[in-house]
């Protein structure tokens, strides 16, 4: 799955547009190197992404296409929320 569609579906960003212009600013990186928006995500990869002053890391635990608002959260396990 595409990274900018993964962090909308995971609702860790909320529209596929914001996630694609996060990613091409370089406000993303997964294993440790900035990514673009269409890089294949695959599970076990660690996504960092910088909020301003804050800085959020989770693991890709599901790549589920269609995904429901309440399993949203189940795509990911949240490493570090600074």
């Amino acid at each position: 799955m595409r990274l900018d569609k993964y962090l909308k579906n995971s609702r860790i960003i909320k529209r596929r547009t914001v996630a694609k212009e996060a990613c091409e600013q370089g406000r993303v990186a997964v294993n440790g190197r900035v990514a673009k928006p269409g890089l294949e995500l695959k599970l076990g990869d660690e996504i960092c992404i910088s909020f301003g002053n804050s800085v959020l890391d989770v693991r890709v635990v599901s790549l589920t296409e269609n995904v429901r608002k309440d399993d949203a959260q189940n795509l990911y396990e949240v490493i570090n929320k600074d």
